[in-house]
C-alpha cells in the first residue's frame, strides 16, 4: 500500500461501505494516514511482476499487501510470499481471500510494524509500500543478512529520483550518495496517481535496488559525518563548507578527544560487523526538502584564527582540500569515488567525523 504525506482522515457521517466511495474496498475502510493506497490497474500489478524479474524458486517479501491484488500474482509467480501487514484488518482480508485456494500454502503472513520485526529470509522483495517508512525502510532492507538479490519498491516519485540521481543532478543529496554506496539503484517506470484506491496527492514510480556485495571497507559513521557536512551546504563549494566556524569546531572536539585518548579508529573489515553500522546512513531522512541548500548563513561564519591551537587545526583541514584539490569542489558535482578520497585524506591527517 502506497501512502504520500496525507492528512490523517476525519470521518464522515452517512459513509457507506462499497465501491461507490472510494475509501472502502470490500468493505474495508483505508486509512490514508498509514499510506494506505491499494493499487487498483491489474495491467500495472502485471508490469510490476514482470519487471521485477521473479524467479520459480524465489522466496519473495511483501511489505503492506493490503487486500492481496499484488499478493495473487506474486504468489503464482515465485515459490512462497512472505506478506508483513502492520494492520489486523488487512491481515484477516488477505487470510480470507486465499484460504481453501491452492496458493494459501505458500503465503506467510506477519503482522506487524516491518521496521520493528526480524526479517526471513528472502531472495527478492517486491512492495508497494506506505511512503512515510521509504527511508528507514530502504535502508533496513540493505542492512539485512543475507544479501536478498534485488529489491522491487513503489516510492513517491520526488523520493525516487533522489535514490537514481547522478552528480550534478538538481535532486542528488546524501540519500543518493549513502544508498548508492550500498546498492545499484535503477528506475524501472513512474505511475500516475490515478492508478491507486484512493488516489494519492503525489505521482509514484517503481525502482529496483540490488545490494553490492561485499560492502565497500569504509567505516560507516565516518562516511555519514562526512557526507552530511558536505551536503548541508551542496552547493557551496567544500572550502568555504570547511570554514564554517561550526564545522571546524565539531571536527576539532573530534581531533582532541581522539588525541587526549590516544585512540586510532580502524575501518570494520568483517561483513557481518558493518552491515550492523549501515543503518546509520539512513537517519534523519524524514523530510523531502532534506540537503536543501536553503540559503540560510547562520552557520556561514568562518572560524576567528585569534587562538593559536585553532588556526593550526584549520590548517590542518585546509591542507587536506589542498592535497586533494577539492577546495573549489561542490557537493553536488561530486561522485563515490571522490567522497572515498576525501574521507581518506581527512583520516590520514587525523581528522574524524565520528
Amino acid at each position: 500500500m502506497a501512502g504520500g504525506k496525507m492528512k490523517k482522515d476525519k470521518p464522515q457521517r452517512g459513509s457507506s461501505f462499497g465501491a461507490s466511495n472510494p475509501h472502502f474496498q470490500g468493505g474495508i475502510s483505508f486509512h490514508k494516514s498509514k499510506g494506505q493506497h491499494i493499487l487498483k490497474n491489474p495491467l500495472l500489478v502485471d508490469s510490476i511482476v514482470q519487471k521485477s524479474g521473479i524467479k520459480s524458486t524465489d522466496v519473495i517479501l511483501e511489505i503492506g499487501p493490503g487486500t492481496g491484488n499484488l499478493t495473487k500474482k506474486l504468489l503464482e509467480a515465485g515459490k512462497s510470499v512472505i506478506a508483513v501487514e502492520l494492520d489486523p484488518r488487512m491481515v484477516l482480508e488477505l487470510q480470507r481471500r486465499f484460504q481453501g485456494t491452492p496458493l494459501s500454502n505458500r503465503l506467510k503472513v506477519i503482522q506487524g510494524d516491518v521496521l520493528k520485526c526480524d526479517l526471513p529470509y528472502f531472495d527478492i522483495c517486491v512492495a508497494n509500500i506506505p511512503y512515510q517508512i521509504s527511508s528507514p525502510l530502504t535502508f533496513k532492507l540493505l542492512a539485512h543478512r543475507p544479501l536478498f538479490r534485488a529489491a522491487v519498491i513503489m516510492f513517491q516519485r520526488e523520493f525516487a529520483m533522489r535514490l537514481v540521481a547522478q552528480p550534478g543532478d538538481s535532486l542528488y543529496c546524501r540519500l543518493s550518495v549513502n544508498t548508492q554506496l550500498l546498492a545499484r539503484v535503477s528506475h524501472l517506470l513512474k505511475v500516475g496517481k490515478n492508478n491507486f484506491r484512493p488516489p494519492p496527492k503525489v505521482d509514484s514510480s517503481v525502482v529496483r535496488i540490488e545490494p553490492r556485495g561485499p560492502l565497500t571497507p569504509v567505516n560507516f559513521k565516518e562516511w555519514d559525518g562526512l557526507v552530511r557536512i558536505c551536503f548541508n551546504r551542496k552547493n557551496k563549494t567544500i572550502g568555504s563548507i570547511f570554514r564554517q566556524k561550526s564545522v571546524l569546531s565539531i571536527l576539532e572536539k573530534n581531533y582532541r578527544t581522539l588525541q587526549a585518548l590516544q585512540l586510532s579508529e580502524k575501518a570494520p573489515s568483517d561483513d557481518m560487523e558493518m552491515a550492523l553500522d549501515v543503518s546509520t546512513l539512513g537517519e534523519s531522512f524524514g523530510d523531502l526538502s532534506m540537503d536543501a541548500d536553503d540559503g540560510n548563513d547562520d552557520d556561514d561564519v568562518e572560524m576567528d584564527d585569534g587562538d593559536t591551537k585553532r588556526a593550526e587545526f584549520k590548517e590542518r583541514v585546509l591542507a587536506v582540500l589542498k592535497e586533494g584539490k577539492y577546495e573549489e569542489n561542490r557537493s553536488s558535482k561530486l561522485a563515490q569515488a571522490d567522497f572515498m578520497h576525501l574521507l581518506s585524506l581527512f583520516n590520514k591527517a587525523g581528522i574524524h567525523f565520528s
